[in-house]
């Protein structure tokens, strides 16, 4: 990869064109993108979301910028639930599987309506790019397959042309996810890498 400083602005060049808001995919699919990086580099990463997003609210780009870090929408469902406590108790009893598996429940996601779709088609305007943060601090709760496969491809049909994409800490080879750059998660085909 690339100097990760070199690629972020590569993406701003690119999010910002209209052209990367009015189409869809490479092949006329949905428009999800993968901007994967060296784990190390998280907190440059992070450091640049964030100047993205107060530079936007400006609003002198034609769009929003919509930021959600997965993690922090995990947590407030719990906290909103009262699960926290529980979710300790049952992690040191029973383990981080069974954790994964009732968190996972609790957030419906493998249902059509899971909770978190609902909560970005609830907070995100039309003419706006999602950037999706904190797979890395999900894992192995979320992992970047299932957010594809059962969160976005779930969202509404209007959201169709929305670019979206996924801020992924570890490798992707449009045809594989490796964690961390440790842990290879399953194949996935869909998504596109955003800057090489």
């Amino acid at each position: 990869m690339n100097n990760i400083e070199d690629r972020l602005n590569q993406m701003e060049i690119l999010i910002k064109k209209p052209s990367f808001r009015q189409t869809k995919g490479k092949a006329n699919e949905v428009n999800y993108w993968v901007f994967d990086y060296r784990p190390e580099d998280e907190l440059t990463v992070r450091e640049r979301i964030t100047y993205w997003k107060n530079k936007n609210q400006r609003g002198t780009e034609g769009f929003e910028l919509v930021v959600y870090d997965l993690y922090d929408l995990m947590i407030e469902h719990l906290k909103q639930k009262g699960f926290m406590e529980k979710c300790y108790a049952m992690e040191e009893k029973r383990g981080i599987v069974k954790v994964t598996h009732a968190i996972q429940r609790s957030l419906k996601i493998t249902d059509k309506e899971n909770l978190i779709v609902e909560y970005i088609a609830k907070h995100t305007p039309e003419n706006s790019v999602v950037l999706l943060t904190g797979i890395g601090k999900c894992y192995p709760v979320l992992r970047a397959p299932e957010v594809f496969n059962k969160i976005l491809y779930n969202m509404p049909g209007n959201f169709a042309s929305v670019p979206m994409v996924l801020f992924y800490p570890g490798t992707y080879t449009e045809q594989e996810l490796i964690i961390f750059n440790e842990y290879p998660e399953d194949n996935y085909y869909r998504a596109f890498r955003l800057v090489r």
